[in-house]
């Protein structure tokens, strides 16, 4: 059941008391997990409130607050932005309320983030890295998941399978996945801290910079590509290329060469874990959304695809044409040597004009012009999964 911003403010006042709420108004959320709210209390102070819509998503409020408390004061003082503190919380049945005191700070969305060029991407990317260099042991002190390379890779194969199974995934895709997901070398990663849900929504912005940075419940140690996922969606790849250069600068470890590549892939495989999410929850909206999603994604990559099969018969023709200029100009100079040793010996022989001809390159072993089939794709950005 939604509940509406007044009900949030009721909810927030028995969690933390003394809490008087003047105004309430709707924040920014997973709008599948939670219900979100700002609050303004009789002394003009603001906090936040996020309850949750079911069992699972109140979980992840209690994966937070582990999360939360392995933030010492002095992992605080050394990040580049604020991370929230938890005023209080209230449980109601199967579910608990948090609510968090204020940050400074309001959420922009992707366009906005992008219009703010190089600045804004040097920003983020100096966030990002903070966070990926985060000591392991605070996760492991929040007792919280810790995966090695191979070991996520595994995981992301059987959450294929699992998404296979339900028959809502495009062949395409799961191909696709599948031959990424096979592909070794892409997974050699060295593992970090990863924020595991970062995205415009996590991000509070102050003063051109980012002042805070919320929602930690999906807190661990894994693959830092997956918090560059949410930029797949960006309409400006220079803005994400900007923000992969400033963090690259920040790291002070060298930052693996398939980070973009993984992050691309993430971003397309969150409209199948969306899927299988509306599946379990019965949602036909949900449902719907991710079955658009998927189908527009298998669209691009098909427009992809006739594009980098176009390229490749453009560069093939220009090859052909050059080869051609350079037999016709060789054969030229050996026609010219050779009138001139006729010349020499007071004769001219015709018949080696006959011998110009063109010579047409093929591809080894088919006989054929390339047709650009077979041609690797290149990761293709994505709509977002509906946050």
């Amino acid at each position: 059941m939604k509940r509406n911003p007044l009900e949030l403010a009721a909810i927030a006042s028995a969690a933390v008391p003394g809490l008087s709420p003047t105004g309430a108004t709707s924040a920014p959320d997973d709008s599948a997990d939670f219900d979100a709210a700002l609050l303004v209390d009789s002394a003009g102070k603001q906090w936040r409130v996020r309850s949750p819509k079911h069992p699972e998503a109140s979980m992840r409020l209690e994966t937070e607050l582990q999360a939360l408390r392995a933030f010492s004061p002095g992992i605080r003082a050394e990040l580049p932005f604020h991370v929230p503190h938890i005023a209080g919380s209230v449980r109601r049945g199967d579910l608990s309320t948090f609510v968090y005191s204020h940050l400074e700070g309001s959420t922009w969305d992707l366009e906005s983030l992008c219009a703010g060029g190089r600045r804004m991407a040097s920003e983020l990317g100096r966030a990002l890295a903070a966070i990926h260099e985060l000591p392991p042991t605070l996760v492991h002190r929040a007792d919280l998941p810790s995966y090695e390379a191979n070991e996520f890779r595994q995981r992301k194969l059987n959450e294929l399978d699992q998404a296979a199974t339900s028959g809502h995934i495009p062949s395409t895709l799961l191909r696709r996945w599948e031959h990424a997901l096979e592909d070794v070398t892409l997974w050699k990663f060295s593992p970090t801290v990863v924020h595991g849900d970062l995205h415009e929504d996590n991000l509070l912005i102050s003063g051109g910079r980012v002042s805070a940075v919320t929602g930690w419940t999906d807190l661990r140690i894994g693959d830092p590509a997956d918090d560059f996922a949410w930029l797949a969606a960006a309409e400006d790849p220079d803005f994400a290329d900007a923000v992969y250069a400033a963090y690259a600068a920040t790291r002070t470890t060298p930052v693996d060469p398939h980070l973009a590549r993984r992050a691309s892939l993430a971003a397309e495989f969150a409209l199948a874990q969306w899927m299988v999410r509306g599946l379990a929850v019965n949602d036909t909206g949900m449902i719907a959304e991710a079955e658009d999603m998927m189908a527009t994604l298998v669209e691009d990559i098909h427009a992809s695809e006739q594009a980098h099969a176009e390229e490749a018969k453009r560069e093939w023709a220009e090859r052909n044409n050059r080869a051609d200029s350079d037999t016709v100009r060789d054969n030229r100079a050996d026609t010219d040597s050779n009138n001139d040793d006729d010349s020499d010996d007071g004769a001219n022989d015709d018949s080696s004009a006959d011998t110009l001809s063109t010579v047409t390159p093929i591809r080894p072993g088919t006989g054929e012009p390339p047709s650009g089939e077979g041609t690797a794709t290149s990761a293709l950005p994505v709509i977002s999964t509906g946050r």
